[in-house]
């Protein structure tokens, strides 16, 4: 919790609320949500802060903000240009780093030391990847190093397997055995599994 809402009259808040609702567009039903999420966005000053970000986030071409709330109290020039300034030096285009951003705006809330640059050191120089698959799907920033990215890694590479980022990490643990089993050939998959398809059922 924010200590300063607690300090902040109705008188002080009704901006903000006025602002998250009619530029926003967040919906009244939904308020207590975003409010509860981020309380910060309460005793953020909305001229100073919440509406140059607004603008920011929307010349970069995201538009469903009232999904993206939380980055509303982030400030651009400490927070949020940093963030496309290092996609640039690792060797993205402006234009493909604001792509980035769009597809997934949560890369605003990832610290650059603790996530960006080691995750995008091991994707390069451990598993041998190309930079446009993280443009590709920038989720990938959202997984667990150690808990995730580096022990499916391991054991593809153990077994012979390349899949795509996105088949490498969204599957549960269970879905990724079975998924590896398929690659490997010891069992075709079940009906039942989203793996499956009409083919696999031609060619037995």
């Amino acid at each position: 919790m924010c200590p300063e809402v607690l300090a902040a009259g109705p008188k002080a808040l009704t901006p903000v609320l006025t602002f998250l609702l009619r530029e926003v567009g967040v919906q009244g039903r939904d308020l207590g949500r975003v409010i509860h999420r981020r309380p910060r966005l309460l005793v953020s000053d909305v001229a100073g802060r919440l509406r140059p970000t607004l603008y920011f986030l929307q010349m970069l071409g995201i538009t469903a903000i009232s999904r993206h709330t939380s980055l509303l109290s982030c400030s651009v020039e400490e927070k949020l240009l940093p963030r496309l300034d290092f996609f640039q030096k690792i060797g993205f285009s402006p234009r493909d780093s604001r792509v980035m951003v769009r597809r997934f705006p949560q890369l605003f809330c990832y610290s650059i030391k603790e996530n960006l640059q080691p995750k995008t050191e091991f994707l390069v120089s451990e598993m041998g990847r190309d930079l446009r698959e993280m443009k590709e799907f920038p989720h990938y920033f959202s997984f667990s190093l150690d808990n995730r990215i580096k022990p499916r890694h391991r054991v593809c590479k153990e077994k012979g397997v390349f899949l795509s980022l996105p088949a490498l990490l969204r599957p549960s643990d269970k879905q990724f055995d079975a998924r590896l089993e398929v690659c490997l050939g010891s069992s075709p998959p079940l009906r039942s599994s989203p793996l499956w398809h009409e083919s696999l059922d031609e060619n037995s």
